[in-house]
């Protein structure tokens, strides 16, 4: 590799900034470039809600001091690039400067999805993913909203409809689906988030889709009108339909594209050099059986960034993507997914164990093969251990084995409820199994055998 050669990387997200910082690690003389439009320094993008109800400033959630980026020698320019020409290796920025690379890295993260819906561009409509949203967000909201309308379920949605509430501005969210996330949630995890979405006030509308968006004479957006025909008045739209690559600046280029920047398990693209990780890199075929080709997770963002660097670095690495997992917040239910658990499944092949709290508010499901090996597990208002679940899976234990060793799993058992002992009798009422313990055995394991 030579010494002298120039990596520039577009996105400063986590993948991004992943890349940049490992391979400073890995060589000491490479000249790295990192371009953002949205913001000369990183930040953790997940946390934005939190800037936005006041918990955090913008400052907060900036991982690193502004001094990290010059002693590590990794040089930030805050530009949006207007295109790339990939036969003379430049890159053209909207303002009209030119910068030369000799290794391109695109990870230029996604954008939300606008579906064409009638007054989308209105003012007052909006998604939720970079800072310039957080900071219209806040704008829009200056200017009185007496009620706002969410499109579209998942995550993005929850955390909207989070924030406005906080405002104490009413929300109505319109969800196309039958059941809340039924797309990635099965049929009792969907109900419960749900239930719980209008326990919060907020108005849920299931099988309820969008039609048009109204605007004003100052091209305002005013109400919405359903597919039902039914018209709700509103100041504010949140368009939280998913999102997709934020690749538009590479149309009409010899680089191959689909939804996304195609790449190879190395994150290599069609053109040499040139290469494409994140939320906007699309492999051509799926890294794993239960993975899909566009990986949108923070975790997997980091890991796109690490291989990568490794490769630039000049080490021969392909991505292994490890066991699935995501976790998230529905309002004030912690949520966690490992392994394979898809929203339904061949009950033929497939088995399933589903355990709810009286409560409503916690609940635990594990899938297993015809064996009783474990395929996957999803678990809500509980935390557990992540590398308990990533060793299990990866060695494939029976159902029951890890129900018996449930307990190992918890995150922190000074402060939480021993859910794992009621999820033990269930399982042992549905599937047999010898390994129930009672509380008082929980608690001397706890305070000492003299309780």
């Amino acid at each position: 590799m030579s010494s002298n050669r120039h990596v520039v990387i577009i996105g400063n997200g986590i993948a991004g900034i992943t890349c940049a910082r490992h391979l400073r690690k890995l060589d000491e003389q490479v000249r790295i470039t990192v371009i953002s439009g949205e913001s000369k320094y990183f930040f953790s993008r997940t946390a934005l809600m939190y800037v936005y109800m006041g918990h955090m400033k913008f400052d907060h959630i900036q991982p690193y001091e502004n001094w990290f980026w010059e002693k590590n020698r990794i040089e930030l320019k805050e530009c949006w690039v207007e295109k790339v020409d990939f036969q003379s290796k430049n890159l053209v920025f909207k303002t009209g400067e030119i910068l030369a690379y000799d290794e391109l890295v695109i990870a230029s993260g996604s954008k939300p999805n606008k579906f064409g819906w009638p007054g989308q561009d209105l003012k007052g409509v909006q998604g939720l993913y970079s800072k310039q949203d957080l900071e219209l967000m806040e704008e829009s909201i200056k200017s009185g909203v007496e009620r706002a309308v969410i499109v579209g379920g998942g995550l993005i949605g929850i955390e909207m409809a989070e924030m406005l509430a906080y405002k104490k501005i009413p929300v109505t969210f319109l969800v196309r689906e039958v059941g809340f996330w039924d797309n990635v949630l099965p049929k009792e995890e969907s109900l419960l988030v749900g239930r719980h979405i209008r326990e919060h006030h907020i108005d849920l509308r299931l099988e309820s889709e969008l039609q048009e968006i109204i605007g004003d004479s100052e091209s305002r957006v005013k109400a919405v009108r359903t597919k039902s025909g039914e018209e709700i008045k509103c100041q504010f739209v949140g368009l939280t339909a998913g999102v997709t690559p934020n690749i538009d600046f590479l149309s009409k280029t010899e680089l191959e594209v689909n939804r996304g920047v195609r790449v190879d398990l190395s994150f290599q693209t069609n053109i040499p050099n040139v290469y494409a990780i994140g939320d906007c890199a699309e492999f051509y075929q799926a890294p794993a059986v239960d993975r899909r080709p566009i990986e949108q997770v923070w975790y997997t963002g980091r890991m796109h960034g690490e291989t990568l660097a490794n490769n630039l670095a000049g080490k021969n690495f392909t991505y292994q993507p490890g066991i699935w997992f995501n976790s998230a917040k529905f309002l004030d239910i912690e949520y966690q997914t490992y392994g394979t658990l898809p929203p339904t499944w061949d009950s033929g092949k497939i088995q399933s164990f589903y355990w709810e709290h009286s409560g409503g508010k916690v609940a635990f499901r594990i899938l297993m093969d015809n064996s009783g090996i474990i395929l996957g597990i999803n678990n809500f208002g509980f935390r557990l251990r992540h590398e308990f679940f990533d060793k299990v899976i990866g060695e494939k234990w029976e159902a029951s084995k890890v129900i018996a060793n449930l307990e190992k799993a918890n995150f922190d058992p000074e402060f939480f409820a021993p859910y794992y002992i009621e999820i033990q009798k269930a399982f042992k009422s549905q599937f047999g199994g010898d390994f129930t313990i009672s509380k008082k055995s929980f608690i001397q394991k706890l305070f000492g055998a003299r309780v």
